[in-house]
């Protein structure tokens, strides 16, 4: 009984040692739950390439559209955890979606095994080049006392510019007309034509158009200046200390991933964060790397618990959802 016992346990153990040593013996699908070009679906490429170096196994991008992202989440989410299937969520996946859309089958703080940020996307708050504030106070107060008359753009309910634009009323109290467009791009075309007065985006979006002078940037809501814009002032400088938001992009995988596949995955993810041409790239886009602080599981764990708590409560009074 003993020899057979110690000779289970012994299987046992060389499964597990193999297991480790052997994956992955196939390609990684990283479920992208937005379209190719947009910004997760950039960061996730960026990731993608040196995390498929450092795994020895290619990382395929696949892009899951529909609800706001969490459609693709969803899908990924219901996938076996063996390591083959992973997401790249974000603020509005895994932050905002509980609030926004009912029976979602999904909790974004037990449904998964985090792997670890990839990269913040600070956001802007911008308005169209003839809106005559000078400056955030002003502004700010334009737009609360406009009410109605004033126009604010975003891509749809779930997007991370209708979450922060949600966000940014709640803060200062205002109640603009909000315009729906089908994604940022149209949403931005009329921001450039003044046919809407303003919006909150990420960086990624609305860098070039204000550098090229098509629209006006107020402030970028993070601590810091954002290097890809530097004459554009912080939240804090510019009057409003209580606007700080980034749409930030996180790898996750399906819950009950095996310790030692996870941790290959999250020594991947972290190679790829230090290999000069990603890093690079992403601070290019005008995104933020992760601090040490800020990387692996336990954090990315603790930012969604957090920012659940954060979106519900504001997006649940401003917004009748449907899924």
């Amino acid at each position: 009984m003993k020899k057979a016992l110690a000779f289970g346990f012994l299987a046992a153990l060389t499964a597990v040692t193999a297991r480790a040593d052997t994956y992955p013996q196939r390609p990684i699908t990283m479920v992208v739950p937005f379209a190719a070009g947009g910004p997760t679906d950039i960061v996730a490429r960026i990731v993608a390439e040196p995390m498929s170096k450092a795994l020895g196994q290619q990382v395929v991008i696949e892009n899951v559209t529909g609800a706001g992202g969490t459609t693709g989440i969803t899908r990924a989410s219901q996938a076996a955890p063996d390591g083959y299937t992973i997401m790249m969520g974000h603020m509005g996946t895994h932050g905002a979606a509980p609030a926004l859309f009912k029976g979602l089958k999904y909790d974004p703080a037990t449904s998964f095994d985090p792997i670890g940020m990839a990269a913040g996307t600070p956001i802007v708050i911008v308005a169209k080049k003839a809106m005559a504030a000078p400056d955030l106070k002003s502004f700010v107060e334009a737009v609360k006392t406009g009410g109605a008359s004033i126009n604010q753009a975003h891509a749809g309910v779930g997007s991370v510019s209708h979450s922060t634009g949600v966000l940014f009323d709640s803060l200062i109290g205002a109640k603009p007309t909000l315009v729906v467009y089908r994604g940022t791009g149209p949403a931005l075309n009329d921001l450039m034509a003044g046919q809407v007065d303003f919006m909150t985006d990420q960086i990624v979006n609305v860098a070039t158009q204000i550098t090229g002078g098509t629209i006006k940037a107020y402030a970028v809501a993070t601590p810091e200046r954002n290097p890809s814009l530097p004459d554009v002032p912080t939240t804090k400088e510019a009057g409003l200390p209580g606007y700080e938001v980034s749409a930030w992009n996180a790898v996750f995988a399906p819950k009950g991933l095996p310790e030692d596949v996870r941790k290959k995955l999250v020594a991947a993810l972290d190679a790829a964060l230090k290999d000069p041409n990603a890093k690079k790239r992403i601070l290019e886009l005008g995104g933020t790397v992760p601090k040490d602080g800020e990387a692996g599981p336990a954090a990315l764990q603790k930012l969604v618990e957090s920012e659940v708590a954060r979106w519900t409560p504001v997006l649940r009074n401003a917004v009748d959802a449907n899924p």
